[in-house]
């Protein structure tokens, strides 16, 4: 597929057909030189047939939904060989799979898509608490959540940035976040959470307005022209956490959590990081579209956390007990949460040792999932440890 990197845009319509071995800095670039955007997520090296094959969060998804929702047309080769371009008229039911489900169905060749007028104003806002102890870590956790649920506009988008502490006990709590509405509002968008935050031991607004800047600000360390040099590699883990708008944490998940990092964290003998993004609140366009119109099923998701833990120099093997580390940080909120908690995962931090993956990753699409998969693929062609099952 890397081969497959064809991008055309036709202005007349304000379409796109782009091929899906196109990376996504590749896509915004060329996006970008005809005005237009779509979102996304912030890692460059990305490849978009992937990403937005399972959904697709990104900076502008609470004002512009998943990558994958401005698809209104997918052309991919099915198990039989059969060469079709899918739609809601037609050959609507496998549409609606690819729609968050692709790799248990089809190769997708290229993905055809309605863009946006790029935002005339971007600015990236970055804000760190360096070394809070656990319960302090737990409350600004808490209140973030509780922020997130008041409906901050839609144009403002973020995540926390949780990592290891100077010594025991201790976490980095940190905040990346943009704005993509008007000039002299980001600061405003933000501020209801700062009044109730201590002063940051850093804090910045990075950039020039220009919103391809500030695409370039979040994918670094890399370029946007992903010519420019190869990938790295790492050897790592990752697990995710959906937490659902209608249930948010307690304080007493928030602070278990922290204290597990503070913690457990500083004595493990891997890499690691927490990413918290911001999907919902009340002005979410991810949360606006029903969780059954597409087989992505977790659009009442407030929060995903991206866990992620890594071998101390990048390379195999794994440290085993990095499982375990990673396990049991998840178990940290969710013992502290009801038993009937409606959590979920998602399914673009693949977790091949996830117990229960059906349901926290596709919920109650499951089985019509495995109805079409039973039609499309009997035998079996597109497996992998966590594809959907005939």
């Amino acid at each position: 597929m890397s081969s497959m990197k064809d991008i055309t845009i036709d202005s007349s319509t304000n379409t796109a057909i782009i091929e899906t071995g196109n990376r996504l800095g590749d896509v915004a670039l060329a996006l970008n030189a005809a005005g237009r955007a779509l979102p996304h997520g912030t890692c460059a090296y990305v490849g978009i047939g992937g990403h937005s094959a399972f959904g697709g969060y990104g900076f502008t998804s609470r004002q512009w939904g998943l990558a994958l929702d401005p698809i209104f047309a997918i052309n991919a080769v099915l198990a039989n060989g059969t060469i079709v371009r899918a739609t809601e008229d037609s050959y609507p039911d496998i549409f609606w799979a690819l729609k968050g489900a692709a790799p248990s169905f089809a190769i997708t060749t290229s993905i055809e898509v309605n863009t946006f007028a790029a935002p005339t104003y971007a600015i990236v806002m970055e804000y760190s608490w360096s070394d809070v102890d656990y319960q302090t870590a737990g409350s600004y956790l808490y209140s973030f959540q509780n922020f997130s649920l008041s409906g901050p506009a839609s144009p403002f988008a973020g995540e926390l940035v949780l990592s290891r502490g100077s010594q025991e006990g201790l976490v980095t709590f940190a905040f990346t976040g943009a704005w993509y509405g008007d000039e002299g509002s980001a600061i405003p968008a933000i501020q209801p959470w700062l009044d109730v935050m201590p002063p940051p031991s850093s804090s910045s607004l990075v950039g020039n307005g220009s919103y391809i800047d500030s695409v370039a600000q979040l994918a670094q360390p890399t370029s946007l022209d992903t010519s420019e040099a190869t990938e790295s590699t790492d050897t790592f883990y990752a697990k995710s956490i959906t937490t659902p708008e209608g249930e948010p944490m307690t304080l007493e998940a928030c602070t278990a959590f922290m204290e597990y990092l503070a913690n457990q964290g500083f004595s493990s003998n891997t890499n690691w990081f927490i990413e918290i993004e911001l999907y919902g609140g009340p002005n979410s366009k991810i949360g606006e579209i029903p969780n059954d119109a597409t087989a992505f099923a977790r659009r009442d998701t407030l929060f995903a956390f991206q866990l992620y833990a890594s071998s101390n120099n990048g390379l195999p093997p794994y440290p085993e007990e990095g499982f375990t580390f990673l396990d049991n940080m998840v178990t940290s909120i969710t013992s502290n949460m009801p038993s009937t908690w409606n959590y979920g995962a998602y399914t673009n931090y693949l977790d091949d040792e996830l117990q229960n993956w059906e349901t926290l990753y596709f919920g109650d699409n499951y089985a019509r999932l495995r109805s079409i998969k039973d039609q499309l693929d009997p035998r079996g062609v597109f497996v992998f440890p966590t594809s959907i099952e005939e």
